[in-house]
């Protein structure tokens, strides 16, 4: 029977049609079983990199190219041997890179920097031969931990502002941290403050004494009354404290400041008979001249 005479007979064509249908069976097998070309990462926001993994012969593809996709953005493209990057997603841009004979190793690899949360999600390597796709893998990166950059921004603004109070109280409150002062005062003053501030809170019953170089009290304070009559006679009439005792301030004005007030005053805090806190000042008039008052 001739070849012509079997194609035209009935039982012919079922047998080529049973034929066609074994061979799809087949391929769908084979596509069925075949492992799914999926990878799944985890790296943290703050890591130097990743390596989302591909491998693909391409050396017998006469023009590939390798594209790398998330979503529907372009991550990397390198075709001919080249990057080909004007497509680039911007979030991507400066953050990608794949190795230099990387088509013709088989190494497909994507290497992503400066990893952020929103790196999170599905890859994809495509090969290309012309327009036709011949090869793709998937890869599903999570990204975990660290702030969203707005966070880390609020932050960094945070602290700035902090630090800028905290330096502001400090300069404010500097005298309570102080233990010494030094109180330059002009000719011809009829005041001068000599600081003593402590950061304790104090009750009314302390005890507080001034007193000079030469042991002399300048002022004495105890129990809620200015005590005149341990005052040295230099002094009397020309003291007055602050008693501002909550907020830690026993500072002394001195009346009517004369060359001879030229001296180191101690402040001394007391607490049923324990020193609480001593400072001490010292203070030089400019321009006084000896034996004369510097007041008018």
């Amino acid at each position: 029977m001739s070849s012509r005479a079997l194609k035209g007979s009935p039982s012919c064509s079922w047998l080529l049609s049973d034929r066609k249908m074994m061979k799809m069976l087949v391929v769908f097998g084979i596509l069925l079983h075949a492992p799914a070309l999926v990878s799944a990462l985890q790296a943290k926001v703050g890591d130097p990199f990743v390596l989302l993994p591909c491998q693909f012969d391409t050396f017998e593809v006469t023009n590939p190219t390798v594209l790398w996709t998330f979503s529907s953005s372009t991550v990397h493209r390198r075709q001919q041997g080249e990057d080909q990057l004007q497509d680039q997603d911007p979030r991507y841009r400066g953050r990608t890179s794949m190795r230099t004979d990387a088509l013709a190793d088989k190494d497909l690899s994507l290497n992503l920097t400066k990893l952020v949360l929103s790196d999170s999600g599905n890859y994809s390597c495509i090969v290309r031969d012309h327009r036709e796709e011949i090869h793709r893998e998937s890869v599903t990166l999570q990204v975990e931990g660290g702030f969203p950059s707005w966070a880390t921004a609020l932050l960094v603004v945070l602290g700035i502002l902090v630090l800028c109070i905290s330096g502001g109280v400090l300069f404010c409150f500097r005298q309570h941290f102080m233990s010494e002062y030094r109180v330059p005062l002009g000719y011809n003053k009829k005041f001068v403050l000599l600081p003593c501030k402590t950061t304790a809170c104090l009750s009314e019953d302390v005890r507080v004494e001034w007193t000079d170089g030469g042991g002399r009290k300048v002022h004495v304070y105890e129990n809620g009354s200015d005590l005149t009559d341990e005052q040295d006679g230099l002094y009397k009439t020309r003291t007055a404290m602050e008693k501002k005792f909550k907020s830690g301030d026993v500072s002394l004005t001195l009346k009517y400041p004369t060359d001879e007030d030229n001296n180191i005053y101690t402040c001394k805090i007391y607490s049923q008979g324990t020193i609480l806190t001593q400072k001490t000042v010292t203070l030089y008039i400019k321009g006084a001249k000896k034996g004369k008052s510097s007041i008018v």
